[in-house]
């Protein structure tokens, strides 16, 4: 399997993932903080579902991804649409730039694939080097709920006939982790069906634990939102940060 193929196999699956939600939050930040300039930088940007969507929207996006073949496959993306954006393969632990951003986002709960607290403190503390003063940090993260209530010893399952997967869910090695177990069986052009097996591991932490390294990497926590609108809920499943560097 290339990796292009999962590649395709995850935009396939998140098709009806609610993007244009994300792309408000940005919106919506950016005016009610008074953000001026329009240079993004997508960290953990994927195969850059949104670093399109958020360059369409008229911002000039970098995108940031460990890995290398997810910026292959979006760069072929942004190419095809005929959008100029620049990706870096990067660890976001070990960010490293030649440019100051006006917002740098972390989406669709890429902090969490982060395991250990030492981890989040140091990423907090490269991304403040390359945001601009008065700049926002955008980024959502599974809450404890969802975590705890929602995946923990849970089985999911999908078929469309064409792509099926099991994903099971069990606790992790930290605290607040859960180890996600998926097996997909794919169709090729043959009719035969290819396994893919993946493994990945998510842990989050207390929303209160997480305003307080930012505190403490010198940023100001503005606002937090539970599920794309409003004040975070005791079974809320998604939370945003909206930070400044002041």
């Amino acid at each position: 399997m290339t990796y292009e193929r999962f590649a395709y196999l995850y935009d396939e699956l998140m098709k009806d993932v609610p993007y244009e939600q994300w792309v408000r939050i940005v919106n919506d930040s950016c005016q009610k903080y008074n953000v001026s300039g329009k240079k993004l930088l997508d960290l953990a940007c994927g195969t850059g579902e949104l670093s399109l969507r958020l360059q369409k929207n008229g911002y000039t996006v970098s995108g940031v991804d460990l890995s290398a073949d997810m910026l292959t496959v979006a760069q072929a993306k942004a190419v095809d649409e005929g959008l100029a954006i620049d990706f870096f393969q990067q660890n976001m632990v070990e960010l490293d730039l030649l440019t100051k951003y006006d917002v740098i986002g972390i989406f669709c709960d890429s902090l969490n694939y982060l395991q250990t607290e030492e981890e989040v403190k140091q990423t907090f503390h490269q991304i403040k080097q390359f945001l601009k003063k008065d700049g926002l940090l955008i980024f959502d993260v599974h809450s404890l709920y969802k975590i705890n209530e929602i995946f923990l010893n849970e089985t999911f399952t999908y078929d469309d006939g064409r792509i099926c997967y099991i994903w099971n869910c069990f606790a992790g090695e930290y605290p607040h982790s859960v180890e996600h177990e998926l097996t997909f069986f794919v169709e090729d052009s043959s009719g035969k069906y290819e396994r893919i097996d993946e493994n990945h591991t998510q842990r989050s932490f207390a929303l209160e634990t997480y305003e307080q390294w930012l505190t403490e990497a010198g940023f100001t926590v503005l606002e937090t939102i539970g599920d794309f609108a409003g004040e975070p809920q005791a079974n809320s499943e998604r939370v945003f940060f909206v930070v400044a560097h002041k």
